[in-house]
This record gives C-alpha cells, sequence and structure tokens, in this order.
C-alpha cells in the first residue's frame, strides 16, 4: 500500500475553486440569492483554513498543555456563538449558557477519549487533542443549536397547551416536559441517523482522512468507531445541559410563561 499524503499543489488548490463556481451557477441561475454567500463563505474559507494551518504547526511544535486549554476554551466560544445564531426561534438567548454545556460535554467526553481510550505520550499531545475536541465540538455545536431552536419553537406552538397544564397545577417541568423530550431529540438525530449508515452511504472525515494519509483502513476504521461514539455522547450531554438550562428561562420566579415566547419567531 502506498503510504503518504498526496501533496496538492498551489495551482491543483485553485482549481478547486471550480467546484464553488459550480455550486454559484447553480444558485444564480435558480436565483437562489445564495451568490454572495458562497464567494464569502469561499474566500473565508481559505483565509481562516490557511491561518489556521501555521496556528496548528505552532501549537503542534510547541505541545503546550495551557496553551491548549486556551485554544479549546476559545474553540467553545465560538462555536457557543455559532450556534445560538443558528437558533432563529430564539430572542436573544445567552451565549453563556451555551458555551457552559458546550465546554461541559467536549471537556468530559474529550478528556475520556483523550486520557482513557486513545491514551497518548504524553496524554495532552495536541496533534490528538485539538482535532478530536474540534470533532466533538463541530457536532456538538450543530445538535445544541438544533435543539434549543427545537424547544423555543415547540414551546411556542404549544403555549396553550403549556398554559393550560399550570392552570391545573402542573409545575413548569411537568407542563413543558414535551417540549424538552421533542427537543431532545432533534438535537440527537441527525447524530444517530449518521451512525446507522456510516461506513454504508458515508465515510467520515476522520477515517477518509486517515486513509488519504496513508493509514491501514482496519486501523483508520477504529479510530472512525471512536469518533462516532463520542460524538453521540457529546451531543447527548451538550443537548441535556442546554435543554435543562434552557427550559427555566421560559418561565417566570412565580412558574407561569413568560410573555417572550410569544415573540419567537417560527
Amino acid at each position: 500500500m502506498n503510504s503518504g499524503v498526496v501533496p496538492i499543489s498551489n495551482f491543483q488548490l485553485a482549481l478547486s475553486v471550480i467546484l464553488v463556481v459550480i455550486a454559484g451557477g447553480i444558485s444564480a441561475a435558480l436565483r437562489l440569492g445564495l451568490l454572495k454567500s458562497l464567494a464569502w463563505g469561499t474566500v473565508r474559507t481559505f483565509i481562516q483554513l490557511t491561518f489556521i494551518g501555521y496556528v496548528l504547526k505552532y501549537v503542534f511544535s510547541a505541545n503546550n498543555l495551557w496553551l491548549i486549554f486556551v485554544i479549546i476554551v476559545v474553540m467553545c466560544f465560538i462555536a457557543a456563538r455559532a450556534s445560538v445564531r443558528r437558533t432563529p426561534n430564539v430572542p436573544r438567548y445567552p451565549v453563556t449558557l451555551a458555551f457552559w454545556s458546550l465546554l461541559a460535554s467536549t471537556v468530559l467526553v474529550g478528556f475520556i477519549v483523550v486520557r482513557v481510550i486513545i491514551n497518548p505520550v504524553p496524554w495532552y499531545s495536541a496533534r490528538i487533542v485539538i482535532p478530536i475536541f474540534g470533532m466533538i465540538l463541530g457536532n456538538s455545536m450543530n445538535g445544541i443549536a438544533l435543539s434549543l431552536d427545537r424547544l423555543y419553537g415547540e414551546s411556542y406552538a404549544r403555549a396553550g397547551e403549556i398554559e393550560a397544564l399550570l392552570a391545573f397545577g402542573a409545575t413548569p417541568w411537568e407542563a413543558i416536559r414535551g417540549c424538552v423530550h421533542d427537543a431532545m431529540r432533534a438535537g440527537m438525530t441527525p447524530t444517530i441517523n449518521s451512525l446507522m449508515v456510516v461506513g454504508l452511504v458515508s465515510l467520515p472525515g476522520m477515517m477518509t482522512g486517515q486513509i488519504l494519509g496513508g493509514a491501514d483502513p482496519h486501523e483508520a476504521v477504529r479510530y472512525q468507531i471512536v469518533v462516532m461514539l463520542m460524538i453521540s455522547a457529546a451531543v447527548a450531554i451538550g443537548c441535556l445541559l442546554l435543554v435543562g438550562f434552557s427550559y427555566k428561562r421560559l418561565f417566570t420566579p412565580d412558574g407561569a410563561l413568560k410573555e417572550e415566547i410569544f415573540k419567537s419567531r417560527q
């Protein structure tokens, strides 16, 4: 088996723009209004990934525990902001709650994977920790965004039912439990769907990257199994924490449904 990464020259990299031109052509032909976003997204992709390439080269070389921790915290904050912005049903949701939910789930699951399962030497090896935590965050971010948006959307749609239950003496948790369950399902469903078809429909990024780098497919599969299971755990914990923090914010201190829920956008 040929080992090693097949290099991509600057000219070959430039040719990849053809792909986004195709996407832009489809957008223009159907008048989707996405041409500007595609162009800006492509520019940002080139700039951000080129920049992070230099940053990671330095971080991998330094391999300092505290520097790695600071990077993870910054990644969690950026992911929290992005996840809150993806929730059209949620008016002025505080980024802090999303940040702590992501940080707790990422650190817990990431530590188990890195320290207990993979256990590199040293255990905080930047080359292992940052990609692992990045994969956890990327998927958890999408999960909590879906669950948060569904929680507010369902609460808006079922506000009359919730108020009726409260009027009959139900606690806030009893009144909104159905919305919480729907929110958790919404956040976890994409991950469960991925578990069902991985290897049959898709070859995920971790596995594909290792194979392209020349790794043995059997070893790549082992890593991908760990990655899929860690993502499932992180998404479940992140959604649970965020929904748990969030449902209480929908009620006043005396247990009534807040007026702001009626201002949620559909």
